[in-house]
């Protein structure tokens, strides 16, 4: 399970980055990019498709495949879009970085990261968001006295550096725990299978996957943002720039991106068929994992997404989280938080 742990990684490690911009970022080191093909179900009568990049956090997986089906299937193309995939991974560029270094037109991005961008004077802004739940979660032993996320006040707790500018600080605000609770989780689950009064931070989607087949049991899963974290997670970013000049290709993007989730979410085979394409190492059944613990915590259609429609955002809900932030002294009270957003392409109801 080793590209899980690194996927992991780096995805966390992205956050505590500063999101200092590098100027020229190029094409990145991607090796392989998924690309809308030639389809018969775009529209000749519309013309040229505007070519647009967008790159991901790590490599293919199901927590892409909304993505990857829009292509699959040509919903991008009936927008008039020809859409490239970069993935991300080890030797990749933060999404800070490619976006602003031209690299990528729309990247996939973090709440926590739009607000620090904003902080740094850095000119994006988060468009949509595809997952209404962060899929953070803190894993425990069964069968150890633990029944609640509270339980695991003072008890041992592997957790990521990265992890002291994310959700480390939500959990001493809200439930007491404390940093001499920490201990330096290297991505490998050992430690937390060898001790049973301990806690390991993960994904939903795939840490509690590498556990019962290492560990030989189902261990319980706490996510956060059923406990109070809840930060907008995969969303799509762009420059400030292009949100100002080209609104329509913004609204196409968002549009076909939120078609190829809910069709996705129907009939994910063309996806997974690209993710596997683009990512040979991803396996059938860590795909379905994924898939399935993405519709089990309700990671995509839940909240606002249930009647709004997948991306939705609203202003209610950034506010609260940075004011949850800010008592977690992540934020300074004097951010403007509401620069790091836009309601203008979401919550339109859009469905296959």
């Amino acid at each position: 399970m080793k590209q899980i742990n690194r996927r992991r990684f780096i995805q966390y490690s992205s956050l505590a980055l500063s999101t200092g911009i590098i100027a020229a970022c190029g094409g990145g080191n991607q090796t392989q990019t998924a690309e809308s093909p030639a389809s018969p179900t775009a529209n000749p009568s519309a013309g040229k498709l505007d070519k647009v990049t967008f790159g991901t956090n790590w490599l293919a997986q199901a927590e892409h495949g909304g993505f990857y089906q829009a292509i699959a299937t040509g919903i991008y193309q009936q927008h008039g879009l020809d859409v490239t995939i970069k993935m991300g991974g080890p030797q990749v560029p933060t999404g800070t970085q490619l976006l602003m270094g031209g690299a990528v037109d729309f990247f996939m991005g973090y709440g926590i990261d739009a607000i620090n961008a904003i902080a740094e004077g850095i000119p994006k802004i988060t468009v949509a968001s595809i997952f209404q739940k962060d899929p953070q979660c803190l894993i425990a032993h069964p069968n150890t006295g633990v029944k609640t996320l509270a339980d695991l006040k003072g008890r041992p707790i592997y957790v990521s550096a990265a992890a002291n500018v994310t959700y480390w600080p939500f959990l001493k605000s809200r439930y007491g725990f404390t940093d001499d609770q920490k201990r330096p989780y290297n991505f490998n689950p050992g430690p937390f299978l060898a001790d049973k009064k301990s806690a390991q931070q993960g994904y939903v989607t795939s840490e509690p996957y590498a556990i019962e087949k290492q560990g030989g049991f189902k261990p319980l899963v706490f996510l956060l943002a059923d406990n109070g974290y809840t930060p907008y997670s995969t969303t799509i970013e762009a420059k400030k720039e292009l949100v100002e000049k080209n609104p329509d290709l913004v609204q196409r993007f968002v549009d076909a991106s939120i078609k190829g989730w809910y069709s996705y979410l129907d009939n994910p085979t063309p996806g997974n068929e690209l993710i596997k394409k683009d990512n040979p190492e991803m396996t059938d059944d860590r795909i379905v994992y994924g898939l399935q613990k993405l519709k089990e915590y309700d990671i995509i259609i839940s909240g606002e997404a249930d009647k709004q429609g997948i991306g939705a955002m609203s202003e209610a809900r950034w506010q609260s989280f940075f004011n949850t932030m800010v008592k977690a002294e992540i934020f300074k009270p004097n951010v403007n938080y509401k620069e790091s957003f836009t309601l203008q392409f979401v919550n339109k109801g859009v469905q296959a």
